[in-house]
């Protein structure tokens, strides 16, 4: 299995702006993955090609950054954490320039894959090089400035491209990354601590192909069927990604040396990650995609207006982020994960019940709270996956969980479009412009349930070690 980690700190401490530049630089990454949907009407007009072709753009950003996430943990350890973040810095801010000097789409897109490539590389190790260098006391403090940007990245997404489009050009998407990415690059060598890598350490090729096969193909299925719906070359993807990540598992599980080390899922509060954590992020990413075609398509609302209700998930996200942390130690990982998932499928029920009549200051209540829970609970995750895992073992639990958490937000846009699909042409709920909504939001909510369901069989001190909300000995970190 994975042998020792070279370049672990000698001394952990927490460091609060080290956070704050990696959160910075997940946020340009987020962004980008989903700030071209309002600007697709104004490439497709400059290059002469229909919107509906720009999509490639994105996908290509996407699936790149999905598959470059297993490389990137064996880049870390064989070159150095500090080394690579830097690099990827350096190579998503370059990129980002050559996205806005292309001239058509095909030098866009091949500027997106090399953006892509940078993005994946900045996730995983940005968060490993803060998660060796805090200690377990401050494991809360330090995921609440990471997970911000995930949740507030897709929220801003459209307003932040309709704004540069409308009152500059699609350009400046790209552009303003630029000097936030010469920033972040010369923050990250005075404030990332220099490490050495590991010359010996192989690489686990066998391991690394079937998994970026799986995981690429996985993204490019799901794409495939939230954005046109189910067919055989989608299922053939699915079916195929799956086949080659169940047998990248069972390589890794007999290689010597293997990409990832899987004993990581032998520990119970991260294997929640994959289980009620992977339910809970599906069902959460298929909001901001549902959301604001109910209020336009179903309402009737134009897009400003449904912009602007959707921005109340934004506002409960940033109100209740302050006290994440004080809840989590007040009470413990196990009821709030508990709490958080159930007030979120309530919330989505909610949302079924909503219609062109309902009491706009009511909807953004509901939206609202649907924020917050939705804060709580990814701040829970987020914090109790690494709870018990050892040092050794947090490059491939960190790998992994930032995989799951791409394959997380395709899966849930793909599973909302195919319950918008079963619902139309099901007439369940009525005839009316909102009845597939309904059924959608409803079958959501019904998901989220699974994630409940799951966090009631974690011990109740699971993580404990992290939330300090009992002084009794901790859960066992096996079984």
């Amino acid at each position: 299995m994975t042998g020792a980690v070279p370049d672990v700190q000698s001394e952990s401490k927490w460091q609060p702006r080290l956070a704050l530049l990696v959160a910075a630089t997940f946020f340009m990454e987020f962004l980008d993955g989903t700030v071209l949907t309002t600007a697709m009407p104004s490439i497709a007009a400059d290059f002469k090609v229909v919107s509906a072709d720009v999509n490639i753009t994105m996908t290509a950003y996407l699936v790149t950054v999905a598959m470059g996430i297993p490389l990137s943990s064996w880049l870390a350890e064989r070159f150095g954490a500090r080394r690579i973040f830097c690099l990827a810095i350096a190579v998503f801010t370059v990129a980002s320039l050559l996205c806005a000097a292309s001239q058509d789409l095909t030098l866009l897109t091949l500027s997106r894959v090399a953006q892509g490539a940078g993005g994946a590389m900045m996730v995983p190790v940005g968060t490993l090089v803060v998660l060796r260098g805090t200690p377990k006391s401050e494991l809360l403090r330090a995921t609440a400035f990471l997970v911000w940007p995930g949740l507030l990245a897709p929220v801003l997404a459209p307003l932040v491209g309709g704004a540069f489009t409308t009152y500059l050009s699609w350009h400046w998407i790209f552009l303003i990354n630029v000097p936030l990415g010469l920033a972040a690059f010369i923050a990250a060598l005075r404030l990332v601590p220099r490490t050495g890598g590991d010359a010996g350490r192989r690489l686990d090729w066998r391991g690394l192909a079937l998994t970026t096969f799986g995981v690429g193909s996985l993204v490019v299925g799901l794409e495939g069927v939230g954005g046109h719906g189910a067919g055989v070359v989608p299922a053939a993807l699915l079916f195929a990604g799956a086949l080659a990540l169940a047998g990248a598992a069972w390589w890794m599980l007999k290689a010597k040396a293997p990409l990832f080390d899987l004993r990581v899922f032998a520990t119970r509060t991260f294997r929640a990650t994959s289980t009620g954590g992977f339910v809970y992020r599906l069902t959460i990413s298929s909001v901001p995609f549902l959301l604001p075609l109910l209020f336009q398509d179903g309402f009737g609302w134009d897009p400003l207006k449904s912009g602007a209700m959707v921005a109340a998930v934004f506002i409960g996200n940033i109100g209740i982020k302050p006290a994440t942390t004080p809840i989590i130690r007040r009470f413990g990982f196990k009821p709030v994960l508990v709490f958080a998932s159930f007030a979120s499928a309530v919330t989505f029920a909610a949302c079924a019940a909503l219609n062109s009549g309902t009491p706009e200051p009511l909807i953004f209540a509901l939206l609202l709270a649907s924020g917050a829970f939705r804060s709580i609970g990814f701040s829970a995750y987020a914090s109790v996956q690494y709870a018990d895992i050892v040092p050794g073992e947090l490059p491939s639990a960190n790998a992994v969980s930032a995989t799951l958490v791409q394959l997380a937000a395709g899966a849930g846009i793909a599973v909302g479009a195919l319950f918008l699909r079963l619902f139309d042409h099901v007439s369940i709920f009525g005839d009316g412009p909102s009845s597939a909504y309904r059924g959608a939001f409803l079958a959501m909510a019904a998901v989220m349930l699974l994630s409940t369901v799951d966090s009631i069989t974690l011990h109740r001190h699971a993580g404990a070690e992290v939330s300090r909300s009992v002084v009794s000995k901790p859960e066992k970190r096996r079984g």
